[in-house]
Formats: C-alpha cells, structure tokens, sequence
C-alpha cells in the first residue's frame, strides 16, 4: 500500500486549509507572493523546455494571483497605493504577452526585476509589523 492509501493527501489539505484560514494578512500577502514567484520560475523553466501548456498554465495562475492582489488592493488607503495598482495592472499585460509569445527571457525579467523584489519588500514588512505586534504585546505584560 501507497502513503497516499492512508490519506495523507486529505491530512496535508486540511493542514494547509488551516494554515489559511488562521494566517495572518501580512502573512496570506507573503505567501501569496512566493506562490506568484514559483508560478514565474516553473512556467519559465517550462518555456526554455518547449512545454507551453505547463508554461501557460503556471502564467495563468500567476496572472491569478496578481488579479486577486489587485482586486484586494485598498488603494485610497496609502501614497503608495495607484502606483502598486498600475503596476499590477502591467504585470497582467506583461505575463499575457510572455505567455502568447512563450517567451522565457520575458517572464524571467519580469520575476527578477519585478516580483522578487515586491515580495521581498512585503515579507520584511510582514516581519516589521510582527515583530512591532510581538514588542508592543510584550511590554504590555511588563
């Protein structure tokens, strides 16, 4: 028999539901970004390999990812906001044109340039705002 058999399938869904389902804004954002990341790095890695279909659908789920961003985005919210939102607005346009053209170069620019470093700059902010949360619970108890 399989591990699969013993519905560890099942286990790890549930796991990962949960871990949904409790985490944190900052930390669905981070998470949200390193899945666009991978999605970028697989449909390039499929791209250079001649597999469109698996190129498209790993472009298709990245372009997912940045519309739900996108919709989720309180722009009126921060300075910052218009600006992240005309550029999630390019990045659905650039990752359509590297997904018709099936170019790699394109998708590995627009991750390298672009995602990888928004995602970094969400994940030290997730790590600020939890760290100030955690400091500011702390010297409340003292």
């Amino acid at each position: 028999m399989t591990a699969m058999s013993y519905g560890r399938p099942g286990s790890a869904n549930r796991y990962l539901g949960d871990s949904l389902a409790t985490a944190s804004p900052a930390s669905l954002l981070v998470m949200l970004y390193d899945r666009l990341v991978l999605d970028l790095k697989r449909a390039e890695e499929a791209q250079r390999t001649g597999d469109r279909q698996t190129a498209h659908v790993n472009l298709i789920h990245a372009q997912d990812i940045i519309a739900e961003l996108h919709s989720s985005l309180k722009v009126d919210l921060w300075d910052g906001g218009p600006g992240l939102a005309s550029l999630y607005t390019w990045l659905l346009g650039d990752l359509a044109q590297a997904n018709m053209k099936g170019d790699p170069t394109r998708t590995a620019d627009t991750r390298t340039r672009v995602v990888e470093p928004l995602a970094d700059a969400w994940r030290q902010a997730a790590l600020q705002h939890l760290t100030a949360t955690t400091n500011s619970g702390a010297n409340g108890l003292a």
